[in-house]
This record gives C-alpha cells, structure tokens and sequence, in this order.
C-alpha cells in the first residue's frame, strides 16, 4: 500500500516529486529514490497525525 502510495506522490505530490527528482538527478538508481520518498511520506504523514493538522504544502 505505501509503494503504491508513494509512486501516486511522485506523480502528484509537488513535495515528494521534488524529492525524488533530486535523488534521481544525483545519480540514485530509482528504486532507491523512491524507497527515500516512502520514508519521507511515512515522515508527513506521521506529522500529520501526530499534530492533528491537515496537510499544508510548503
């Protein structure tokens, strides 16, 4: 779920496809870049629930 949940937020996500391309753009193969971006997702959403806020897109 969180794999397929992480590939949708490189499509979508202005900050997790900003993430990814940078990973990328460094040379990282993209399974790497995208498991970097299912810990930065775990990361959001953890917040998320955590502070009871809605999301908030910097």
């Amino acid at each position: 779920v969180l794999f397929m949940a992480t590939l949708a937020a490189t499509r979508w996500n202005p900050t997790i496809q900003r993430h990814f391309q940078q990973l990328t753009d460094r040379g990282r193969p993209k399974k790497v870049a995208l498991v970097a971006c299912m810990r930065k997702l775990l990361g959001i959403l953890n917040a998320i629930v955590r502070t009871q806020q809605p999301w908030r897109a910097a």
